[in-house]
């Protein structure tokens, strides 16, 4: 059974004050918090099983989703204290992931991802990941991941330094699909998945692919980025929503 986790944990420091009593992931968005956007693309891929990490304000965020049925989903949670970056989050989380191929998103990224055909790529390829890149003018200011012919990548936030192919640089889009047995390059801790883990894998030779993206994105970590995912999504029509449920939980805050 393939599980996803949800990265929620964050203080949203670029959002304050209005994450200073609100935590960022129930912020609305389209009349909803965003996180029902991660959730409700899991949804529409048949993944029912999430877990999502808690620490600031984290109470507000178990109890206003509940188990997840308001979602059809089934969601379990991780409360961490001190708060452990996303690859310490994802490390304490391996008794529940780290069965089967899962899932990552990020709490503040809507995207309209065709999330089973991303899987069916990680599956054919073979690979220990697979991440979500996109193309972005702005690449070089957060970060290049580089991938040569085949989407294969061979470097990653300037790791390593030299490289005998030629690539291109993408963005990384809120979205990983990892095999279990990436908790092998994990030690537990705090840390990042981007800046300690991937690096590592590259060095071991692990082969780690990028799923290329050009739908909707949109990252709602600061004021401009959630004003405009705001306005955007009074005209977007988002795929995955289509699967939504009559029922499904609506969310104003």
């Amino acid at each position: 059974m393939i599980r996803a986790m949800i990265l929620a944990a964050g203080f949203g420091t670029r959002l304050r004050p209005l994450t200073d009593h609100t935590p960022k992931p129930l912020l609305e968005v389209g009349g909803r918090p965003m996180i029902a956007y991660p959730l409700l693309l899991l949804r529409s891929a048949g993944i029912t099983e999430t877990l999502i990490n808690l620490h600031h304000l984290g109470e507000q965020v178990r109890s206003t989703l509940g188990d997840g049925r308001g979602y059809g989903v089934r969601i379990t949670y991780s409360e961490e204290n001190p708060i452990l970056d996303t690859g310490g989050a994802i490390k304490k989380a391996e008794g529940v992931l780290g069965g089967d191929t899962f899932v990552i998103l990020n709490a503040d990224t809507i995207v309209d991802l065709d999330l089973g055909a991303m899987l069916a790529f990680h599956r054919e390829r073979g690979g220990i990941g697979t991440m979500l890149l996109r193309r972005d003018p702005e690449v070089s200011r957060y970060g290049a991941i580089e991938v040569d012919a085949t989407d294969r990548i061979r470097r990653f936030l300037g790791f390593p330094s030299q490289v005998d192919q030629p690539l291109e640089p993408l963005m990384y889009g809120g979205v990983w699909i990892l095999e279990p047995r990436v908790f092998d390059y994990m030690e537990p801790g705090i840390f990042s998945i981007t800046k300690q883990t991937a690096p590592a894998l590259l060095r071991a030779g692990e082969p780690l692919y990028g799923y290329r993206y050009s739908g909707y994105w949109r990252v709602l970590d600061t004021p401009d980025g959630l004003d405009a995912g705001r306005r955007e999504l009074a005209t977007v029509g988002l795929r995955f929503l289509a699967a939504e449920s009559t029922g499904a939980t609506r969310v104003t805050r």
